[in-house]
């Protein structure tokens, strides 16, 4: 494909993302294929021969939307919100476009700084202790990790390599399994926080992934991932993060992109009035729910998140929840606290307005209408 076939085909493809995001709330948003449904829509080996982008288009209702679950739709409540906004996704393209692999400051400068200064002005919005940031003027700063499991893997391998350094220098006698077993015994261990982690990518407007961590020591990290063959070695190294040594993996993408990108065109204000939205939104559905007495609320609504159940034991509700997503119109996942069943309403999309959460409690109601008339 060359450049005038790529402008050609780029066009199409964002005329087709902006419809199908504007229009996603006319789709079904739980697919109602069963495991294998692709396979026979596709051949069995890749063509020998290249196709055109036009026939790959018109695969895509054909072959991919039938099986897409639709996380930005408002009808779906599942799991938690994962962030979508037109900057980020525009943010997308051009880092696919420049296609670096940030792995030192030199394998692409502006990769690396931007990352730097993201963190920074996103810590300042969330009020982060000026010695998580990079422009405490010390060694702390942040960076991005793909998920919040990584970040968290992340930190509690920086954390066993500086308490295991901290216990054999009072203790030098032990070696680093006693003093594990020891941490096992006594619960030792690090009581104040050393590293700040939350993902932008799920509420934040910014496209998955970007997981926000920040270090007050990164030293112990780099140490702990530390890869420095001679090949990655350069004049600059300690004037700016390498961040192949913050992460589990060596590549990495150029993901402040989309940070720059959300942050500037849609400003901290619009970004707090989406949250806002969003928790308001929550607050609408449990006064609904509050108002019919066959339900009751599990607990504090808080954010963006409703937790409520059907009065009576918890197989009433396991059946609600089956009725809610067989009829297909939302779709919602249950939890358990205690033993005690509940439903979640999560408010997820971008799109969302009040119809759309009078829409879902009527599906809720309508499912439960059933529910009951069956079992009278």
């Amino acid at each position: 494909m060359q450049a005038p076939q790529f402008k050609d085909f780029a066009k199409e493809m964002v005329d087709y993302i902006a419809n199908y995001l504007e229009n996603i709330r006319d789709r079904r948003v739980l697919p109602e294929v069963q495991p294998g449904y692709l396979k026979p829509l596709i051949p069995s080996e890749a063509p020998e021969k290249p196709e055109s982008w036009e026939a790959v288009m018109a695969d895509i209702e054909r072959v991919i939307m039938p099986g897409v679950t639709h996380w930005h739709s408002p009808k779906f409540h599942a799991y938690f919100p994962t962030a979508n906004s037109y900057p980020a996704i525009v943010a997308d393209m051009l880092s696919g476009a420049i296609a670096c692999i940030g792995f030192t400051w030199i394998a692409s400068p502006a990769c690396t700084e931007l990352e730097v200064e993201m963190l920074n002005w996103l810590g300042k919005m969330l009020g982060l202790p000026e010695e998580f940031l990079a422009s405490s003027g010390g060694q702390a700063g942040g960076v991005i990790q793909g998920t919040a499991s990584e970040a968290t893997l992340v930190a509690l391998l920086g954390a066993k390599a500086k308490a295991i350094k901290r216990t054999q220098e009072e203790h030098p006698e032990w070696d680093e399994t006693y003093i594990i077993s020891r941490w096992l015994d006594t619960h030792l261990g690090i009581e104040t926080a050393d590293s700040f982690n939350f993902n932008p990518h799920k509420w934040m407007l910014v496209n998955f992934d970007c997981s926000a961590m920040w270090l007050k020591e990164p030293y112990w990290i780099v140490n702990a991932f530390n890869v420095d063959p001679l090949y990655l070695k350069h004049d600059m190294q300690g004037s700016a993060p390498d961040y192949r040594h913050w992460q589990i993996p060596l590549g990495r993408r150029f993901r402040a992109l989309k940070l720059w990108f959300v942050l500037r065109l849609y400003g901290v204000e619009n970004i707090q009035a989406h949250i806002r939205r969003h928790c308001a939104f929550a607050k609408q559905f449990e006064a609904l729910c509050v108002a019919d007495s066959r339900f009751e609320i599990f607990s504090t609504v808080q954010m963006g998140l409703v937790c409520f159940r059907l009065k009576g034991n918890n197989e009433i509700s396991e059946a609600l929840l089956k009725k809610i997503n067989g009829r297909g119109k939302i779709h919602m996942v249950p939890s358990k606290v205690n033993d005690v069943y509940f439903l979640r309403m999560a408010v997820c999309s971008r799109f969302t307005e009040a119809s759309d959460i009078e829409y879902s409690w009527n599906e809720v109601s309508a499912a439960a209408d059933e529910l009951l008339a069956e079992k009278k």
